[in-house]
């Protein structure tokens, strides 16, 4: 019997999940916007991309959405560089509209049609409880039996926008690999705010969405708990880049680190995000608030007005932070803005290190010293910051994950390996590839 740690997927890690609609209505080609999202490679290209046959196309344009995307899939599927899983629509307090849920994979899967050798899995929203899943699995189950597919080969996606489908995925880790089901088919959970928030009958002064933090921790941790992949739901202000990457950066911090994108400008944004960065940066810590330094000739440069600093004698200086004034020596105030600062490691860093590490551990060693050093430079005064930090296993195994991404990356986008390259140079790519 299988258990839930089976992975029936091959991606370990999605970092977009771009929707398009299936049909325009009032277009001389409804199916115009299918025809521009298959057509993308690189960076703008998704990891998974879902044609949504559901709340982004309108009901009556549902059945020609169908047709379109058989139509586009079937010609163009074999050359996208992503997955691609359609949306059908479902919802767990209707039974007519789960049949027509039904109805449009078993024309999408159907191999007369020319499209399921391209299909992926499908995208269920509006779920349930957990046997509102038994019963998609079971739709899919019955498909995959209708065309000699093997069982669990069609991946099965859910939507989390109610209380019901988020408690039902503390059922997942019980009931997955029952022989009673084949709930192994899961592959992303994805959360849906906009409904979940109806759903709650939640209020905001402003109209605004709640922010959810629990929700995607959940969606995160009932991810993790079943070998699964969490994915945020839309941001769905488009022009406010710095606000989509400031939600990815709270996202990957709960270890979702898939997002899903509503343009090509959100894609790049989200493909790049979880990638380490080409170059390690220091932070200053000022009144709650996170400044990156400027780079200078390998010097951290400082330009706010929050933080000053003057050197008063031999070896004896006057930093200002908001209200207060510290007197300090050298090796006072070295110490003070360590303190104040933090560093980002670029995957330069995050190779060195693992590699450094993985010598000392072929030498016998089971813990090393690492060291973190820098220039600061603040109103023209420059101050040697530098730290040792402890490498373990524990600490290589943490230092893994986006290397982990990265390799997942590299090894199912081979569109993109040009991006990477150019992005961190040949050698760095190399050695990162194989690491660990």
């Amino acid at each position: 019997m299988s258990t839930h740690t089976d992975r029936l997927h091959d991606r370990k890690f999605v970092r977009t999940f771009f929707t398009t609609p299936t049909a325009v209505e009032g277009e001389d080609d409804s199916a115009k916007m299918l025809q521009s999202a298959v057509q993308l490679r690189g960076m703008q290209a998704p990891d998974v991309w879902v044609p949504d046959n559901e709340d982004a196309t309108a009901p009556s344009m549902r059945p020609e959405g169908v047709d379109n995307m058989i139509d586009v899939i079937s010609e163009h599927g074999a050359d996208f560089p992503g997955e691609i899983h359609p949306r059908v629509v479902w919802h767990r307090e209707s039974p007519g509209t789960r049949y027509q849920g039904l109805q449009q994979i078993m024309k999408l899967a159907n191999p007369e049609n020319g499209a399921i050798e391209h299909l992926d899995g499908f995208v269920i929203p509006e779920v349930g409880d957990i046997d509102d899943w038994k019963k998609a699995d079971e739709f899919l189950t019955i498909v995959e039996n209708e065309y000699d597919l093997e069982e669990g080969s069609l991946a099965m996606s859910v939507i989390v926008e109610s209380g019901e489908s988020e408690l039902a995925m503390g059922d997942l880790r019980e009931e997955m690999g029952k022989p009673s089901n084949n709930l192994e088919r899961l592959f992303m959970l994805v959360d849906g705010e906009v409904d979940y928030t109806k759903s709650m009958r939640a209020i905001t002064p402003t109209g605004e969405l709640p922010p959810w933090p629990e929700l995607r921790h959940n969606t995160s941790r009932g991810a993790s708990a079943a070998g699964l992949i969490a994915v945020d739901g839309p941001y769905d202000d488009i022009r406010d880049v710095e606000g989509y990457r400031e939600r990815m950066t709270d996202n990957q911090a709960k270890g979702m680190l898939g997002i899903w994108s509503l343009t090509p400008g959100q894609v790049v944004e989200a493909n790049k995000s979880p990638l380490p960065p080409k170059n390690g940066s220091w932070q200053l810590e000022v009144n709650d608030r996170t400044i990156e330094l400027d780079e200078e000739d390998g010097r951290h440069v400082y330009s706010g007005n929050e933080v000053e600093l003057e050197e008063t004698g031999d070896d004896q200086y006057t930093l200002r932070v908001g209200g207060d004034e510290l007197e300090l020596d050298g090796e006072e105030l070295s110490q003070e803005l360590l303190d104040m600062t933090s560093y980002i490691p670029s995957l330069d860093d995050i190779v060195d290190s693992m590699e450094e590490f993985e010598a000392a551990k072929e030498a016998g060693k089971g813990a090393i010293a690492m060291e973190r050093s820098g220039t600061l430079v603040i109103d023209g005064v420059e101050v040697e910051v530098s730290n040792d930090r402890m490498w373990d296993e524990a600490t290589y195994q943490a230092a893994q994950t986006p290397i982990t991404l990265f390799q997942d990356v590299y090894e199912n986008r081979p569109d993109q390996h040009e991006d990477l390259e150019e992005l961190y140079g040949e050698d760095l790519v190399e050695r990162a590839v194989v690491v660990g």
